[in-house]
């Protein structure tokens, strides 16, 4: 059984995959922001949260990795001649942070159990591209896997740290068709996050 397995709602639509395909570049320099975004994420809950000293060793250890894996997507980039340029950022990860409750713990909470979704959808679709990519991509995002399956267990685990399981049990369920819908409903812009194009473009 994959990780993803009863945790996340839908897999990645194949329609998703032929897209990636055939936007490579788009791909890889959306994913590059990404790296740097969890990063961003990382440390800016370690600067809001100041006091939970459990939480910013997880989330410094964290942001390291997400910077080394910044670098080695940067390194690719370069190798195929692609030049980085300015992307929009798609609609997943902010739609996805508005059901974030606002006051506290709660908001804590939701902010752990969103980000351990974000890197088991990105652990999916790693998993999603393996077959269909190039040797050498192939490869690189099989090595991914292995860490962003451990960032959602650092996400999920600090979050059951917090508010113990029954609470964390309890937001998933929450936010686990609204994660679902981000990824099924049509995207007229492809991101790494994205979903599907429209019909009418496949």
């Amino acid at each position: 059984m994959d990780a993803w397995d009863g945790f996340l709602g839908c897999p990645t639509p194949a329609a998703w995959v032929r897209a990636a395909l055939g936007q490579l570049d788009v791909l890889l320099l959306d994913h590059r922001n990404n790296e740097f975004k969890a990063a961003a994420s990382a440390l800016a809950l370690m600067a809001r949260y100041p006091l939970h000293a459990r939480l910013a060793q997880a989330m410094s250890r964290l942001a390291r990795e997400e910077l080394v894996h910044h670098h080695q997507v940067s390194r690719l980039l370069a190798a195929r001649g692609i030049e980085l340029r300015l992307l929009p950022a798609g609609r997943y990860a902010a739609s996805l942070h508005q059901y974030a409750r606002k006051s506290e713990p709660e908001r804590l909470l939701d902010t752990l159990v969103l980000g351990a979704f974000i890197e088991l959808r990105s652990c999916e679709r790693f998993a999603a591209l393996v077959p269909v990519l190039d040797d050498e991509l192939a490869s690189f995002y099989a090595g991914l896997l292995a860490s962003e399956r451990r960032h959602h267990h650092v996400y999920l685990d600090l979050a059951c740290a917090q508010a113990g399981e029954s609470a964390v049990a309890a937001a998933v369920d929450r936010l686990r068709p609204l994660e679902a819908q981000l990824i099924l409903a049509e995207d007229g812009e492809f991101r790494f996050h994205s979903g599907p194009p429209p019909a009418s473009s496949c």
